[in-house]
């Protein structure tokens, strides 16, 4: 995961693939669709509304870059996008209002089609960044439709493919596949074939699949108690990155930073897996090392944070474009440890406990408890997320290919990180407010991550692993997220990069 500063853009020759006019128009005419959005979808958009409202343009799109080597037929390369595009229901629909009401439409397959247009040259890599950034800023705007745009440069040598959709219709893992399966309609257009594929259940279907279970649930649910609890025990909000961000409670939402780099390479996040192994694996341990470090740093006697964890809970939605995330509060009393092992067992059990908790939308929940969350930043609460990649077809290609995942950094007072396996190792990524005290904690809780995955993995022992291993620097620490582990999708609907705690 990276931003688009970072993806290594190189000059060329810019084209652009968008809705066709055509496919524009029949869209307004269309009838409600009476499927609803997700509530993960509803309250991004409102989100977005309410920020906009309040006089800030805040993108939020995610996307992916990859190259294609040598010479590019760009007749097949649009064959291939559109050919996967159709694939997805959700990108063939979309959002109105109907005074405060949002209405789906959704087009048929055979109502879309893409325009091709030719930006025209561009010699300056800066430039053209600084372009495809703005550009797709508006292109995949969650208050418009159509909310994504696909990109090319095109050189002699071969042809760097961008796309950014707005959240609504991805998560991260939708786009962890978009490298391989594009390359594979690809070459099968370049041969005259076509691809064999079952057809690709819809998130749409998802969105009210799920929508119509969490209608059936009131606020005397158990799941809304535990949610009221736990927001209870943090002083009645969601609970933000326990870090001294140097934020002005008065000013304005701040911008925000990118911090990137490699924790370790594939030698020390395999011994860091192998020792967390038995207590689940690598998830349970990066939650472990960010709950000790709170411990460490800030005193802390309790780690709380909301995990969010993937709701492709049945194999049919494993290879669906969409935003299949929740999420579920969790407690590690760690002033109760002495070792990294103990850590360890606190957070399995904990995880455990908490998964059923996800499959209820964090907004459905909210609504019921009655309390006033009115958004006023694009980020509900701060997250640290673990995903490990090396189960996505082609990921093995990924460097080779130039293949990013990408964030778009803009402005928000919360930190999300990513802490990624790739086939190199641990990668971490995190934005964060543009502050010197920000960029100084993140920084610290980036090294102490570092220290904590190098001392577990190469000791072999918990005792490496003890409380109090690394320096503590008062008032910083990191917060922690997404289930991960690879795996290939199977009857328990488990997909890769998504770990099942158990």
């Amino acid at each position: 995961m990276t931003d688009i500063e970072r993806c290594e853009i190189r000059p060329g020759r810019l084209v652009e693939w968008t809705l066709h006019p055509t496919t524009v128009t029949a869209a307004e005419a269309l009838p409600d669709d009476a499927r609803p959005p997700a509530y993960v979808q509803e309250s991004h958009i409102r989100t977005a509304r309410t920020v906009r409202e309040d006089g800030l343009f805040v993108p939020t799109w995610l996307g992916t870059a990859f190259d294609m080597p040598g010479p590019v037929d760009l007749d097949v390369l649009q064959g291939a996008l559109q050919t996967w595009m159709l694939r997805h229901e959700t990108l063939r629909s979309g959002f109105r209002w109907a005074d405060d009401e949002m209405r789906r439409f959704t087009l048929t397959a055979d109502d879309v089609a893409l325009h091709r247009e030719d930006v025209g040259e561009f010699t300056d890599a800066a430039a053209l960044t600084r372009y495809l950034r703005d550009r797709f800023d508006v292109a995949a705007d969650a208050l418009t439709w159509p909310n994504f745009l696909f990109a090319a440069v095109v050189r002699d040598d071969g042809t760097s493919v961008y796309a950014a959709f707005d959240h609504s219709n991805v998560d991260s893992y939708s786009l962890c596949r978009i490298t391989d399966e594009i390359h594979e309609l690809y070459a099968a257009g370049l041969e005259g074939r076509t691809v064999a594929a079952e057809p690709v259940a819809s998130y749409v279907d998802f969105c009210a699949s799920e929508r119509t279970d969490a209608d059936l649930i009131d606020d005397t649910h158990d799941i809304v108690a535990r949610w009221r609890e736990f927001i209870q025990r943090c002083d009645g909000k969601l609970p933000n990155f326990p870090v001294d961000l140097g934020l002005d409670p008065e000013g304005p939402l701040p911008e925000q930073k990118f911090l990137h780099e490699m924790l370790v390479d594939d030698a020390d996040a395999a011994a860091f897996e192998a020792h967390c192994r038995p207590y689940g694996g690598s998830l349970v341990g990066i939650v472990a090392a960010v709950a000790l470090a709170a411990r460490e740093i800030s005193g802390l006697e309790v780690y709380r944070t909301v995990v969010p964890f993937h709701t492709r809970v049945k194999s049919r939605w494993a290879d669906s474009v969409g935003w299949y995330v929740g999420g579920a509060p969790i407690e590690i009393p760690v002033a109760r440890t002495t070792d990294f092992d103990s850590v360890l067992r606190m957070v399995r059990a904990a995880l455990r406990e908490a998964r059923p908790l996800s499959r209820m939308p964090i907004a459905r929940v909210l609504a019921l408890l009655g309390n006033d969350f009115r958004p006023t930043s694009p980020d509900l609460y701060s997250i640290v997320s673990y995903v490990d990649s090396r189960g996505i077809a082609g990921s093995e290609r990924w460097q080779d290919l130039k293949a990013y995942g990408l964030i778009r950094v803009s402005y928000g007072d919360q930190v999300c990180a990513w802490v990624t396996r790739i086939q190199e190792g641990l990668q971490f990524a995190c934005r964060h407010p543009d502050t010197d005290q920000a960029y100084k904690n993140m920084r610290v809780c980036m090294e102490l991550l570092r220290e904590r995955v190098v001392g577990v993995g190469r000791s072999g022992a918990s005792t490496a692993g003890a409380v109090g291993a690394v320096g503590r620097v008062p008032g910083q620490m990191s917060q922690t997220g997404q289930m991960g582990q690879s795996g290939r999708s199977g009857q328990s609907g488990r997909v890769p990069g998504q770990q099942v705690v158990r």
